[in-house]
């Protein structure tokens, strides 16, 4: 507990980490806040989402087995992990057998030596869990984390800060510093030719990595699909073009259906990053033509932590709200939550105060005394857990049982500090007592401390090291907060509903181009796509594309000499696509089987999208993917805020998205030839 203390006083007092902190939490506040406001039916989605998470947990014995049933018939080959050791050794299975039979295959009898197995990595909060890099590492296989702010603190040897900006800790100057020690580069503050730079780098590990290893953000039950969501293009990366796919995954992310998996889409990017949606949305069913793709589905305590009072933390999805509205997190950062044996906790802030000893037991426990309780959790949760409850339940010693511990509550806490809790709980449990302490402390402390000053603490109660007690109020929050409350029942009473937007081609076509262009994508309207494209490509100087069969007329296309591949070509600056929709909420275009790597691997993505196939939102059109071996949603170009959290366009994918909306000729005498 005195570690953690210490390092708690030495985060505080980290200039350099508290600037990072506050550009992170204050830019993911606004983001947040603004994407909400886009559904204004957001509470209920939330318990809506609730109640699907909740169903899950209690029935998921049986949705897991429909769920691997389904991944098996897909082709997917699925694994059950009790714990850490058993996953890493099924992974070490697949990547020995895997290696070694082309390795055989490639070099039969002539003596030469096997190169160490290379594995693309896509960011995993759960590989953190099992600490699976030290673990094939220690067997000489190369792991190299592409996800940008992984990459950064996989080069700085550290663990990731936050769950989803693992170099939130980090400014500009420190990753300016560690590209030109670790990559050779001349010193340069310039985030995008930083980002740049990382691209060149990892475009290499991803082209020749043995096996592409990922995550998972859900499985779907009822369709075995398994859903990723990225922003910088390295997880369609991994799980594309190595020839091996292995994705890892909680046994407790599931959902049961696609829509419910398109609810929680709703709520997870606006939680996590203020998107309306990921630039990224996949949804993997059976695995690419000349792929294999092993899937790990991974307990490592989640039954225990089922059958606990803690059952409800099962219900997050991993967006890292919490850490960002929590003003203890806040000023710490994740590297500050460690165990008793000084080791980093894989999920730090409240929900990791939860989870972290849930899963991983006593070494963790004293990390939820590292929280005010304010709430603030709560109140930015996606799934409306209880984590002020819970992390009560941590404290008081309800850890891995049904039953709440006798004589054993306070976890992590001095005796001194649990007498003060119990005199607390007494005055606390008696309404009227307790408004009656309130206002006696008032009057105490106004005439001990005078008026133009405030009272400090001693250090050992924890106050004294950076904070000032603040001074009590006259009037008490009660009467506040129902003096409050009667003047808002009076406010709503006069409260006019904004108007609802009309619906219809028009204006679907409108908001489709102003929620891409808003991402810095482009739409152009068209009645004759092929001859357009062609236009483009010539303005641009191009003259090979990669190209989706059935998308442009390829008679047009060579008469304009224009060459084209319709296999993957990763030298190609160009790829063009057919969009099955588009999405007007969000800018999105659904692509699948044929158009992945021509909507990947250029660094400019052409789609074709007819303007009858734009649709309102993702739940209108989620059920398309059904029939596909794998599809994705794409929502601009890719993209990173992992450093400074300053937005870069083009990481790993395309680095501009051009969308061709063909409009409906009114005449069939006016259709010109394609």
């Amino acid at each position: 507990m005195n570690t953690f203390r210490q390092r708690i006083v030495e985060s505080i007092n980290n200039e350099t980490l508290q600037i990072a902190l506050d550009n992170n939490t204050e830019r993911r506040l606004k983001g947040r806040a603004a994407a909400f406001e886009s559904i204004p039916d957001w509470r209920e989605r939330r318990q809506r989402a609730h109640k699907v998470r909740a169903d899950v947990i209690e029935h998921l014995d049986e949705y897991l087995a429909q769920f691997i049933a389904k991944n098996e018939e897909n082709g997917v080959i699925v694994y059950r992990a009790k714990d850490a050791a058993e996953a890493i050794k099924i992974i070490l299975g697949i990547v020995d057998t895997n290696v070694s039979r082309r390795w055989c295959e490639n070099n039969a009898d002539d003596g030469s030596r096997r190169t160490p197995t290379l594995i693309a990595k896509s960011k995993s909060m759960v590989s953190e869990e099992i600490e699976l890099n030290c673990a094939l590492e220690a067997q000489g296989i190369q792991v190299i984390e592409t996800d940008l702010g992984e990459y950064i603190v996989q080069l700085r040897h550290e663990k990731p800060s936050h769950i989803i900006t693992p170099a939130a800790h980090l400014k500009k100057e420190q990753v300016a510093q560690l590209f030109h020690e670790k990559l050779g580069i001349p010193y340069t503050e310039d985030i995008p030719t930083l980002t740049a730079t990382a691209r060149k780098v990892l475009r290499e590990v991803f082209l020749t990595a043995d096996i592409g290893f990922s995550g998972v953000n859900f499985g779907v039950a009822e369709t075995g699909s398994v859903c990723i969501i990225t922003n910088e293009g390295n997880g369609r990366m991994v799980t594309t073009i190595p020839p091996v796919h292995i994705a890892l995954m909680g046994m407790e992310r599931l959902v049961p259906n696609l829509d419910d998996l398109s609810l929680m889409l709703s709520l997870l990017p606006r939680s996590a990053t203020g998107q309306k949606i990921t630039v990224y949305t996949q949804l993997l069913h059976t695995p690419l033509s000349n792929q294999q793709r092993h899937l790990i589905v991974l307990d490592n305590g989640r039954s225990r932590l089922r059958n606990s009072p803690l059952k409800e933390s099962l219900y997050c999805i991993r967006c890292g709200a919490c850490l960002n509205a929590c003003p203890v997190f806040r000023e710490l950062s994740g590297h500050a939550y460690i165990g008793k044996d000084k080791s980093i906790a894989p999920y730090p802030g409240p929900i990791g105060s939860i989870v972290s000893p849930g899963l991983l037991g006593e070494n963790f426990v004293h990390l939820a005394q590292a929280s005010s309780l304010c709430g603030a959790c709560k109140d930015v949760c996606p799934v409306d857990i209880d984590l002020p409850k819970m992390l009560t339940r941590v404290r008081a010693g309800a850890v891995n049982s049904n039953q709440y511990p006798v004589n054993s509550g306070g976890a992590g806490l001095t005796w001194t500090t649990k007498i003060g809790l119990q005199i607390y709980t007494r005055l606390a449990t008696h309404p009227k007592l307790f408004a009656t302490s309130q206002k006696f402390a008032s009057l105490t402390f106004s005439l001990l401390s005078p008026r133009s000053q405030w009272m400090r603490l001693p250090a050992f109660t924890g106050w004294g090291y950076s904070k000032d007690l603040p001074r009590f109020v006259a009037k008490p929050f009660r009467e506040r907060f129902i003096a409050k409350n009667i003047m808002e029942s009076e406010v709503s009473r006069l409260r006019i509903e904004p108007a609802v937007a009309t619906s219809g081609d028009v204006a679907l076509h409108f908001d489709f181009t102003k929620e891409l262009s808003a991402l810095s994508g482009h739409v152009h309207q068209t009645h004759k796509p092929t001859q357009d494209i062609i236009e483009f490509l010539k303005s641009r100087g191009f003259n090979k594309i990669m190209l989706e069969p059935n998308t442009l007329d390829e008679s047009l296309l060579q008469k304009a000499n224009i060459a084209f591949s319709h296999e993957p070509a990763p030298e190609i600056l160009v790829g063009v696509t057919n969009a099955i929709c588009g999405l007007a909420d969000t800018g999105s275009v659904l692509e699948a089987d044929g158009a992945l790597y021509a909507s990947l691997l250029p660094e400019i993505h052409i789609a074709v999208l007819k303007s009858k196939d734009i649709l309102p939102s993702l739940s209108d059109a989620i059920d398309l993917v059904k029939d596909k071996n794998s599809a994705v949603f794409i929502t601009g170009p890719s993209r990173t805020a992992d450093i400074e959290m300053t937005l870069t366009i083009g990481v790993h994918g395309p680095k501009e998205i051009h969308v061709f909306i063909e409009e409906e000729i009114a005449s069939p005498n006016e259709h010109g030839s394609q």
